[in-house]
């Protein structure tokens, strides 16, 4: 195809719509420098301006990918519901992804190979993604794009695709060079140039590409053009790749190169540097002027071979099918020469089953169980994460079900949610974890951190403290990049529990009394359980909870590779001990508890290759059993529980189905049974969240898709009380709350 020129190319129009290793060094960016961020120069770019359907126009998606494949592989179902939506949904592709420029599936001899041509196998690759957009969003892997080269700095170009029949729907591409390898260190590739091993990365112009040269861009240039994107999309849900890949128990590939050397990961090395490049870019997007926030999912890469598959058969089988699209499996002419799919991943109808990948999509944050918590005078408070800051919405009186917010609470480069505790007196505490960006003065690293209510303002609005920083359980900044999200409990005596997964795959934790006064890290025993094969993640996986039961006993859970780990303690006061094998089923992610009356605790959760949700009780030291089995709504994530009620003996739980929307039941927490799910039809953003108001009946809540509390409650208590309507809390800003004050 003839090189067309930006002005001409958008007038045209084409017809057309890395497997490997499972192990990766991705380091951990110790030596880089994120540098102070200039005001970028307006470029027009009228294909990226323009505005979402009507139909979504409150909410818009930015998908941020390494290769073609990441976001059909990892991100759905979550991709094609944001397609499907009307709202504005745009993936940026940072590589070219062009690997040995051979496009077959073949690993044979030399001479039974095509010859390298890694221009016509990026655009391969190109189309193919083309088609399986096209597929979700007009079931036509035909369906005609306009392609066009813009400018999202100066100087620079990047290749742009806008599906004709759902223009909402857009294709950014960067053509960065890839590494051409899974592990082994490279300079020349995003790793590199986010570790200062080089100082700019090339790009590669792929075949008929409207782009009219190749360009060499420095890490300030990559970040500064992710903002430009964000700038233009003005997204409510940011979607990226794994920033906290898990290592694996290998050892490091060898390099000369100290600013390349690191462990040995799970996930590809542009994956991790990928999210790298968009935590970033989003610090230096919160950092202007913008008029709606943003809530970031970040979903895990290969690391998903080696745990429980999560998904149902007919979301993994639709997965499935989508790359078989994207990998050419068809064959359908699109008249491209160069090919019209990745022919690695989808030589036959059948390959795009062939990778365990499609059989998951997990979320890095696994969401928390507890972030909507009642205040001392019986309203009720919401806490999330938007534009990485910590807010709160309050209600304006005890069960009124109207919302004030979202209040400010300090804090940057928070991730996933926060989790709020009650203290015997009311007060309320808060747990997060944030990412530390490198500089030149700090290394690139996470922690935990904490903030006690120390007021309520004029306005009923609860005031915190100052963030506190708890540090982690592995200090070294590489490997506190793998720390978990934080569970707490508040116990009877007034001491606050926390707990993290660590670097070893062990559960940290660290008490204070009254939430302060902490002590060191220490860790939890190691689970008495059977490990899992040989390959497989070892020891826990995030995802933890944790509670106080009636008794005054101490409860923590956390998935393994193929089990429930639980720990629980003998006497008030004492620390929680492992119990030994539940002979539960294998858990499909995060766990969630609800203590009842009389020792008895309750487990929800899903089973894994089912997404089938499960209700599993233990009552005192009795053995743990299965008290419910519900009806599948597929999805994936953590299930919200709570009992609410006087006394609490409703049992609720909330759930994403398999269309991205909510679903919640009620149980008798007295009988055992499944009861029938009710859909709230809410498409959202983490983990569903259960309270209750003064009088009993239960308050469901979510943070949706555009980035607003949306909140439910019962009209009258008990299992069969009918629900009111969703209400939906106005994007405003408030400036309530302490300043960060740790660095």
């Amino acid at each position: 195809m003839p090189t067309h020129s930006p002005r001409m190319s958008r007038r045209r129009l084409l017809q057309v719509t890395g497997g490997g290793a499972v192990a990766v060094t991705a380091g951990a960016g110790v030596w880089a420098w994120v540098g102070p961020r200039a005001p970028l120069s307006q470029v027009a770019a009228p294909a990226l301006e323009r505005e979402a359907a009507a139909s979504g126009a409150e909410q818009a998606f930015l998908h941020v990918i390494a290769h073609a494949d990441d976001s059909l592989y990892f991100m759905n179902p979550a991709l094609e519901q944001s397609v499907r939506s009307g709202a504005r949904s745009v993936t940026v592709c940072l590589t070219g992804g062009e690997s040995d420029g051979r496009n077959t599936a073949e690993h044979g001899r030399g001479d039974r190979l095509p010859p390298r041509d890694r221009a016509a196998f990026a655009r391969a690759r190109t189309n193919g993604l083309r088609a399986a957009h096209a597929v979700m969003a007009t079931g036509d892997p035909l369906s005609p794009w306009d392609v066009e080269a813009i400018s999202l700095l100066p100087g620079f170009q990047v290749e742009v695709q806008t599906l004709r029949a759902a223009p909402h729907n857009q294709l950014v591409f960067m053509e960065l060079v890839e590494a051409r390898t899974v592990s082994e260190p490279r300079a020349h590739s995003l790793r590199g140039l986010w570790l200062g091993a080089t100082g700019t990365l090339s790009t590669l112009r792929p075949e008929a590409t409207p782009v009219q040269r190749t360009f060499e861009y420095t890490r300030d240039q990559v970040v500064d053009s992710l903002i430009a994107l964000l700038e233009r999309v003005r997204p409510t849900v940011v979607r990226t790749l794994d920033p906290n890949a898990v290592h694996a128990p290998h050892p490091a590939p060898r390099t000369d190169d100290p600013r390349l050397r690191g462990l040995f990961y799970y996930d590809h090395q542009d994956h991790t540097a990928s999210a790298y490049f968009a935590q970033a870019a989003l610090a230096g997007y919160w950092g202007r002027e913008h008029n709606r926030p943003t809530v970031v999912e970040s979903y895990l890469g290969y690391e998903t071979d080696v745990l429980p598959n999560n998904l149902d058969l007919p979301t993994a089988r639709r997965k499935a099918r989508l790359l078989s699209v994207y990998g050419w499996a068809d064959g359908r002419d699109c008249g491209d020469r160069a090919g019209c799919g990745d022919r690695k991943v989808g030589g036959s109808a059948l390959d795009g089953w062939s990778r365990n990948w499609t059989r998951s999509t997990r979320l890095r944050a696994p969401g928390s169980n507890s972030w909507l918590r009642p205040l001392k005078d019986g309203r009720l408070a919401a806490f999330a994460v938007l534009d990485g800051a910590a807010v709160c919405w309050a209600e304006t009186a005890p069960g009124n079900g109207t919302f004030s917010g979202p209040h400010l609470l300090g804090g940057r480069m928070f991730q996933g949610q926060i989790h709020a505790v009650s203290h015997p007196g009311g007060a309320l505490q808060l747990f997060a974890s944030r990412t530390v960006l490198p500089t030149r003065h700090q290394a690139h690293r996470r922690e935990l951190l904490t903030a006690l209510q120390n007021g309520t303002a004029r306005d009923g609005v609860p005031t915190f403290g100052a963030w506190e920083s708890l540090s982690v359980p592995d200090a070294a900044p590489v490997r506190s990049l793998e720390t978990g999200f934080p569970a707490a409990t508040v116990d009877q005596e007034g001491t606050v529990h926390v707990f993290a997964r660590d670097w070893q795959g062990g559960i940290g934790y660290r008490s204070g009394a009254r939430g302060t006064d902490w002590s060191l890290w220490r860790r939890l025993a190691p689970p008495t359980a059977s490990g899992g094969p040989a390959g497989r993640v070892p020891g826990v996986v995030d995802g933890l909870d944790a509670c106080v039961d009636s008794e005054g006993l101490v409860h923590v859970v956390a998935p393994g590779d193929k089990e429930v780990h639980h720990w629980v303690s003998k006497e008030p006061g004492e620390l929680p001990e492992p119990t030994g094998g539940t002979s539960l089923p294998e858990p499909a992610g995060p766990l969630s508890l609800v203590p009842l009356g009389d020792g008895a605790v309750r487990l929800a959760y899903r089973q894994s290759a089912t997404a089938r949700v499960l209700l599993a009780e233990r009552q005192g030291a009795a053995s743990w059993r299965l008290a419910a089995r519900y009806e599948p709504v597929g999805g994936y994530g953590r299930v919200a529980a709570a009992a609410v009620g006087k006394p609490a003996r409703t049992v609720v739980l909330a759930v994403r189905d398999g269309a991205g929307e909510l679903r919640y039941v009620l149980n008798d927490a007295d009988q055992d049974g499944a009861g029938r799910w009710q859909t709230g039809k809410v498409p959202h953003s983490g983990a569903a969240a259960i309270g209750q108001d003064p009088d009993g009946r239960a308050v469901l809540a979510v943070l949706g898709n555009d980035a607003r509390l949306h909140a439910v409650r019962q009209r009258d208590t008990g299992t069969d009380g009918p629900f009111q309507e969703w209400t939906v809390q106005k994007p405003r800003r408030g400036q309530t709350g302490p300043p960060d004050r740790t660095g």
